[in-house]
């Protein structure tokens, strides 16, 4: 389902929006990491190691929890395309984007995800656009602003810029195509099936790239055992365990409702920060309420003043 059902139950829902908060949590703790890989491995590559450890992980649990038939039976080919657009360019574009700006930057175009999310829905789906659904859209946006608002912001344009959006676009893409292209499996096969297919994608551009002269390589010198434990949290957590807890929760309440949450990845990262010694703010605080309160408005679990 790529649409919320009205009737689903509020405790349905509130779950699955846990499930989302909790992704976009770990999710958010692979961003420390990357700006660690970022200098000593090139994007094609770094997007390569990340899908081949995550691919790796997903592939072995997939097939010890639901064994071999499945994985035999997957369509392949839908897989490779969906993980190659979803996880390998919007991977590849995010490493790009985040290298040539910075993490506030990326965080900054990432509040368009919502709005790609609910114009799928809309055009694809036929979900009807209502005073709940605009007015949880904006309350979550105006909160995403307040949690990233903490010391100011600036936000740095051009090739980096368009690079970030256009990871989003292709993430909130896939992410819905990951459902509706790969009906009948698990969220954790479709995650498995997709960044396999993802690794296979970027796998066989690298390739190519690697053919021309002058390309960048990785500095192998400064890959240590800090670069492993960073790639392994890059990859195996903030794409694996981030993207089975995404799909499941793009099931059950859309991918419009699900890119809400991306506006409180600010706080997350503060809330890491602050558990590694940094300071609290109240205001990203504040802001990512404002964030979950827009998130609970659009789906309908609290209602706006006024409105019946």
């Amino acid at each position: 389902m790529t649409a919320l059902s009205p009737a689903a139950a509020p405790r349905g829902l509130l779950a699955a929006n846990l499930i989302c908060m909790a992704s976009m949590l770990v999710w958010a703790a692979g961003l420390p990491a990357a700006d660690f890989l970022i200098p000593i491995v090139p994007p094609l590559q770094l997007t390569v190691m990340r899908t081949a450890s995550a691919g790796a992980v997903l592939l072995a649990v997939w097939i010890a929890l639901e064994g071999w038939r499945p994985l035999a039976a997957a369509p392949w080919g839908r897989g490779i395309g969906v993980g190659g657009v979803c996880i390998g360019l919007g991977a590849v574009l995010l490493v790009i984007g985040q290298a040539y700006t910075d993490a506030v930057t990326v965080a900054i175009i990432t509040a368009s995800m919502p709005l790609i999310g609910m114009a799928l829905e809309v055009f694809l789906d036929g979900r009807r656009i209502t005073g709940a659904l605009v007015g949880g859209l904006l309350l979550s946006l105006f909160g995403g602003m307040i949690a990233l608002a903490r010391g100011g912001f600036t936000l740095d344009l051009g090739i980096g810029a368009l690079a970030a959006f256009g990871s989003c676009l292709a993430f909130t893409w896939g992410s819905r195509a990951s459902v509706t292209m790969l009906p009948g499996m698990t969220p954790l096969g479709r995650t498995a099936l997709t960044v396999a297919g993802a690794c296979l994608a970027v796998s066989a551009v690298t390739a190519a790239w690697s053919l021309l002269p002058g390309t960048p390589a990785v500095v192998w010198d400064a890959f240590g055992w800090r670069a492993f434990w960073s790639l392994m949290l890059f990859g195996v957590g903030s794409l694996a365990v981030s993207q089975i807890l995404w799909l499941t929760a793009v099931e059950r309440i859309g991918i419009g409702a699900s890119s809400l949450h991306m506006n409180a990845v600010p706080f997350y990262v503060m809330v890491m920060a602050f558990s590694l010694g940094g300071g609290w703010s109240w205001l990203q605080t504040f802001g990512a309420a404002v964030v979950v309160l827009g998130v609970l408005v659009a789906q309908g679990l609290v209602r706006l003043p006024g409105r019946d």
